[in-house]
């Protein structure tokens, strides 16, 4: 299973256009908040994905929910913009909200940063800006093995992330 993931668009939803036509076999697409009208709008050009969407903090007269968690390919996520859990100023709380939850993965925005890391075996990740630098991030699960491989675009130091 490939899932893309875009945060902050903050008004530009060209960039998770073309990235979405470069990875067209992507089956579903999380949106990490601030830009909820971007994401309706691709929605509405993708029938074929499933979108896991939630709000960020610019996010005003949106409905999304402030966290959601679901299981894709086998793996379970947690899915929030990361204001309310202050990751500009640590991730102890998202780490310690993925252990309560007993996440595999936790995906997050707000920062504008990509990051992508193992915390207490959780793969936390932050596709970046997808609308003020054109970042975003690809999830490829293999759900016979449950393998997960984690890429950063455009491609950063960091490159290719997997675990088993």
């Amino acid at each position: 299973m490939k899932i893309i993931a875009f945060s902050d668009s903050h008004g530009d939803h060209l960039n998770m256009e073309k990235a979405l036509r470069k990875h067209s076999d992507a089956t579903a697409v999380i949106f990490c908040g601030d830009g909820h009208n971007d994401i309706t709008a691709l929605q509405k050009n993708h029938s074929d994905k499933t979108f896991y969407c939630v709000k960020g903090n610019n996010d005003w007269c949106c409905q999304f929910a402030n966290l959601i968690t679901v299981t894709l390919g086998g793996k379970k996520f947690i899915i929030t913009h990361g204001h309310v859990q202050r990751v500009k100023e640590s991730l102890m709380q998202i780490t310690y909200l993925g252990q309560q939850e007993n996440a595999d993965i936790a995906v997050f925005g707000h920062t504008h940063q990509q990051l992508t890391v193992l915390e207490s075996n959780i793969i936390l990740i932050n596709p970046g800006s997808v609308g003020y630098a054109g970042q975003y991030t690809t999830i490829e699960i293999n759900e016979a093995t449950g393998e997960t491989t984690v890429k950063e675009f455009p491609h950063s130091k960091f490159g290719t992330f997997t675990v088993k």
